[in-house]
């Protein structure tokens, strides 16, 4: 493995820590539902979702935290293994350390709250954005990041005799 390897990897862990401690701060700081304007467009808010993006299933009996837990740390575990393909491009890597990053920080909380922390909750008058954390976040310009470079990547054809175009 080469040093710029394992520098991505210090990214998906600064991402983590990161994560984790504006979380911390919130938890310490605010009780569940309560809300502290900071402008007339966004709050810092705590809430518990036990869903995915948009509380995506939050709403049934609790197989969805395994099942989202399971699912963070298998597409995780490939990430990594393009990550090690990668690792000497910037684009790509950057995109994958940011999802892993954010993954396994939510990953965290569903094991330690059953539930993903989220507290940043943006409004224009009565209408929000679901309430979302760093490692969202992250996760969101991780997918933004892997678009760009599939839209960037030079189109190759699979077509071998260009006289036939079939």
């Amino acid at each position: 493995m080469t040093r710029r390897f394992f520098g991505w990897l210090e990214l998906a862990a600064l991402v983590i820590v990161l994560d984790q401690l504006t979380k911390w701060l919130v938890l310490s700081q605010l009780d569940f539902g309560e809300a502290i304007p900071v402008t007339g467009f966004f709050q810092l808010v705590l809430v518990f979702n036990p869903g995915a993006a948009f509380s995506f299933l939050a709403d049934h009996s609790g197989w969805q935290r395994w099942f989202f837990v399971i699912l963070a740390l298998g597409v995780s575990g490939w990430l990594l293994a393009l990550l090690r393909h990668h690792h000497r491009e910037t684009l790509l890597p950057l995109a994958f350390s940011l999802l892993i990053g954010g993954a396994l920080g939510n990953v965290i909380d569903r094991l330690v709250h059953g539930a993903v922390v989220d507290f940043l909750y943006f409004h224009v008058g009565r209408y929000g954005w679901p309430a979302f954390n760093l490692a969202d976040s992250a996760i969101t310009v991780g997918v933004a990041l892997m678009l760009w470079a599939q839209f960037r990547a030079p189109r190759t054809t699979s077509n071998t005799n260009p006289e036939n175009p079939s």
